[in-house]
């Protein structure tokens, strides 16, 4: 505070419409109406995906303040490049600054906001212009070239501002899987699998339990970036690097620890190590009993926020420490149904909803296993019959609401809610899960993978390849559930190469994937490939032989009555059972 003014320092986006007055007056009503369809496919899931604040808008343009320029600039890349592979005359220009700003109740104004209006107008159509300070604070950290433009004179200000530009023409686009760069100046962690000391390896299960949990807990943190558990358990079973793991994964942090447990006795040993140098921010270990491992994992949870000088709202606190029961039994038997369920196949549903009905017996009101026995309903709904599917998806229902109503802010509850409302078709309630899961979830990669499945059978694509985006930043080594979104996404967008690319890893993950095997079917018969889509063809109904065009809307679940159309019609053609 300085003379009764709120300043900070903050990273400003400003985005206008290239000759808007143009295009309004050749069709006022249908530029009206492709603007509010580009806010809401791509500029607001972008924003809203990288933490901005829309501080006001006008009728062409936007002005958007970040915590952090490599957010604000990554939110811009993300903005152009998706509005380059969108069919259409309109085309922003872009222009992000770093600096001092002046608070004014919800708006801003100052030196900082004028210098970022003066790089959008410098910018070409399509594509961004930044001050030398934000270009400084991005160089290395994101996957885009900027060109040196020197030291421009602007209007209005008085000393130049020296000025980089990016064209649409710089590589990667939004379809493409983000690096795992770390991105801001928020801490970022991984939390790598417990190593089991015990000599029965059935207890490998309640060492990932305890790593698990401790990702949960820290996900709830908005300014932590914490990688999911499906790219920190692919170390599973090595001694790597921990200077190799942070750059693969894109953090600074990493906790490492052991699990040792006999009789009724459990030792945890944990340690956080700052990858920068190797050393050891905190390390400790706890001799308790087997029935206080969820205070072991708290004081862990808390170990780590007080080194990395985290300072959490009140909210914040009692939500990072709730936990969905103290039965450490029912716990077990909801880690193993978890397991079990990631494995996406029949057999491995039916274990997981074994494990979670034992799990609810021993404690009825354990939200997580609820979920995870909603989940499996809902998968057997997806593969079965129209007649068997209602009653799989009506059991998954049921299931779905008494976990909510348990507790809204769990990921997996949340997750099954939002994937039981697509069944029902109700896509907008949905996506609005979806989102306030993600409100008390910042950094937990499966809230942004929801919400972009939410937005990929809402037929929102381009909005949807934006929060998978996100979720992939969040897990660089994402499950064979990401990449089957995100693979849809590009199809149903008809980037039918990138498609079959990310189609491509999907299968390497998992080659009976018959989901996969589909989707190849279709684009192959799209390309006038026959004899190869009807191979796909053939091994997608190889592993999903009860599968037939009439059960399309319900395996696709797509408000999207077209595409649904499309989908039967080049499905038939390559071979599939009607």
């Amino acid at each position: 505070m300085s003379g009764g003014v709120e300043r900070r320092l903050a990273a400003i986006l400003a985005v206008d419409v290239v000759g808007y007055s143009g295009l309004m007056e050749v069709d006022e009503a249908g530029t009206i109406r492709r603007l509010k369809a580009i806010r809401r496919d791509i500029v607001d899931p972008a924003i809203h995906a990288h933490g901005g604040r829309i501080v006001k808008t006008t009728g062409d343009g936007m002005l958007v303040e970040f915590a952090s320029a490599v957010a604000a600039v990554d939110c811009a890349l993300w903005i152009q490049r998706a509005m380059a592979d969108r069919a259409g005359d309109m085309r922003f220009r872009i222009g992000v600054n770093l600096g001092d700003i002046v608070i004014d109740g919800e708006d801003i104004l100052g030196e900082g906001v004028n210098v970022a209006a003066r790089l959008e107008a410098l910018a070409d159509p399509g594509g961004i212009a930044v001050s030398g300070t934000v270009h400084d604070q991005v160089q290395g950290k994101l996957d885009a070239v900027f060109t040196d433009d020197g030291a421009q004179q602007v209007k209005n200000i008085q000393r130049p501002v020296q000025v980089w530009r990016w064209s649409a023409e710089a590589p990667t686009a939004p379809g493409a899987e983000p690096s795992a760069r770390a991105t801001g100046d928020d801490p970022s962690i991984a939390v790598l699998p417990f190593a089991n000391m015990s000599a029965d390896p059935e207890q490998e299960f309640f060492c990932d339990g305890i790593a698990e949990d401790v990702i949960t807990a820290l996900s709830k943190i908005a300014r932590l970036k914490v990688i999911a558990r499906n790219s920190s358990f692919a170390y599973k079973g090595t001694s790597p690097d921990i200077r190799r793991v942070a750059e693969e994964l894109g953090v600074r942090y990493v906790l490492e620890g052991s699990v040792r447990t006999g009789g009724s006795r459990i030792r945890v040993t944990a340690q956080l190590i700052d990858a920068t140098d190797g050393g050891h921010l905190w390390a400790e270990h706890y001799d308790r009993r087997l029935d206080d491992v969820f205070e072991i994992q708290d004081e862990i949870v808390k170990e780590i926020v007080t080194n990395l000088r985290l300072r959490l709202t009140d909210g914040e606190q009692a939500l990072m420490l709730s936990r969905g029961t103290d039965n450490i039994e029912a716990w077990q038997h909801c880690q193993r149904a978890m397991d079990e369920y990631i494995k996406h196949n029949a057999s491995g549903h039916l274990r997981a909803r074994e494990h979670a009905e034992r799990a609810i017996a021993l404690d009825p009101d354990y939200a997580a296993a609820w979920g995870t026995l909603a989940f499996a309903h809902w998968f057997e709904g997806r593969m079965t019959v129209a007649e068997t599917s209602r009653e799989s998806f009506a059991t998954a229902r049921d299931c779905a609401e008494r976990a909510i109503a348990l507790d809204a802010r769990n990921s997996v509850t949340a997750g099954i809610a939002t994937m039981v409302a697509l069944s029902d078709g109700n896509f907008v309630e949905a996506v609005a899960i979806a989102e306030e899961a993600l409100s008390h979830l910042p950094s937990n990669a499966d809230a942004r993978g929801f919400l972009a499945f939410a937005l990929l059978h809402g037929g929102r694509y381009e909005a949807a390849l934006v929060h998978f985006a996100s979720a992939f930043a969040l897990n660089p080594l994402p499950p064979v559930w990401y990449r089957n979104g995100h693979a849809r996404a590009l199809l149903c967008l008809g980037r039918l190469d990138e498609s079959l690319q990310a189609i491509d890893g999907l299968l390497e993950a998992q080659p009976d994937h018959h989901q996969a095997w589909l989707y190849r079917a279709y684009i192959y018969q799209c390309q006038g490939r026959d004899a190869e889509a009807r191979e796909a063809m053939t091994r997608a109904s190889q592993l999903a032989p009860m599968l037939r065009v009439g059960h399309l809307p319900q395996f696709f679940l797509l408000n999207d009555p077209e595409m649904l159309e499309r989908l039967a019609g080049v499905l038939t053609d390559a071979g599939m059972a009607v």
